[in-house]
């Protein structure tokens, strides 16, 4: 029997945009996910995530007897952090791509920025308030973002499936919209969790590791002090923005694979 890894999405993408990674996994581990986290109304997004976590173990207790691998990107890095936090005894180890723990200074500033709505105009928050919903076609969604710097440089397996999934199609006539609420979206941007690094404190019986884009300004931002006091040695650089597992997905597959078999 595989082992399971069950893989969270980051904000905005579902977790079918990431095929191409768990392609290349599936011949040592078996993939599972949650397709849109924070779009069940019984876990609604409030500020540090609360429900959202309770979504993601709520999901773990009820398909898994055994302990299982958390491995997440962005908003999923996170909530597979904050849930093997609360729940250690379900996680056989996690692997975070690109979520660096805020801590120390830094966290503080988030809190201020999030009261003064200052995090705004930090975080793609405010993009994402008004962000096109509607394409009349496949070949036009892709054309749209294909032309944008940052999708750009995204390998055409994963923006494929970002628009199979991410935008799917809605009407006979071909039109398409997004599958990801943009109001869900914003949300959690707003509401990103500033209290990790002090949970941390206590410690956790969980083993981590953790893949950084080298040019995310994620990392830039929150710096990596405390995230490497929390991984240890079990820490690769690829090549890329906080969205390298969309432009480098075979490599940050093969990242994943040897955490794994390290935290193991």
């Amino acid at each position: 029997m595989k082992n399971i890894i069950h893989f969270s999405h980051a904000n905005g993408f579902p977790a079918s945009t990431y095929r191409t990674i768990f392609a290349e996994l599936a011949d040592d581990y078996d993939l599972r996910f949650i397709e849109r986290i924070g779009h069940d109304a019984r876990y609604p997004v409030t500020r540090d995530w609360p429900h959202l976590v309770e979504e993601l173990l709520d999901d773990i207790e009820r398909s898994y007897e055994n302990p299982v691998w958390l491995v997440g990107h962005s908003l999923g890095g996170y909530l597979s952090l904050m849930a093997a936090l609360k729940k250690p005894q379900w996680v056989r180890g996690v692997v975070m791509l690109d979520s660096p723990v805020i801590a120390g200074w830094q966290s503080s500033m988030l809190r201020v920025s999030q009261w003064t709505g200052l995090d705004e105009r930090l975080s793609p928050a405010a993009a994402t308030r008004n962000r096109r919903t509607r394409w009349a076609s496949r070949d036009e969604a892709w054309r749209h973002f294909h032309a944008k710097p940052a999708f750009a440089r995204w390998d055409e397996r994963v923006l494929s499936d970002y628009i199979e999934f991410g935008i799917p199609q809605v009407s006979a006539d071909g039109t398409r919209e997004l599958a990801f609420d943009r109001q869900t979206e914003y949300l959690i941007y707003r509401t990103l969790p500033h209290t990790c690094g002090s949970r941390l404190a206590r410690g956790t019986s969980v083993p981590f590791g953790f893949v950084a884009g080298t040019r995310s300004l994620e990392v830039r931002q929150a710096g990596l002090h405390a995230t490497r006091r929390l991984v240890g040695e079990h820490f690769e650089w690829i090549e890329g923005s906080h969205l390298f597992p969309m432009e480098r997905p075979l490599d940050t597959a093969r990242a994943v694979q040897r955490l794994l078999r390290e935290l193991d």
